[in-house]
């Protein structure tokens, strides 16, 4: 009978103090909205060129690809593109992996 009334009392600081901490919980952010294709294009050039300057060793600068200034789509979406391009280059000199 002491033994047990010594393993409670033993066990009774580690019960509570297991039950005072709070696991943190971190959810990730809901995904983008979702892009149409010439936007996705336009990211994944862009995600791309900035991988590639990077590489390089080259400053960033989205200006001197030439999908940036000459975007291969309709021109009523020139600016759709160069945006998303833009948006893309500068998540890959940022070191984001995902896109």
């Amino acid at each position: 009978m002491r033994k047990l009334l010594a393993v409670t009392v033993l066990a009774l600081p580690f019960a509570i103090a297991g039950c005072s901490s709070h696991e943190n919980r971190y959810y990730a952010a809901p995904p983008p909205p979702a892009y149409g294709e010439i936007a996705q294009r336009a990211f994944h050039d862009g995600f791309e060129a900035g991988r590639h300057d990077m590489a390089k060793g080259w400053a960033p600068d989205a200006d001197r690809h030439g999908d940036f200034r000459n975007p291969p789509v309709p021109r009523p979406a020139f600016e759709d593109y160069r945006h998303e391009f833009r948006e893309g280059y500068e998540r890959a000199f940022r070191g984001d992996r995902r896109y």
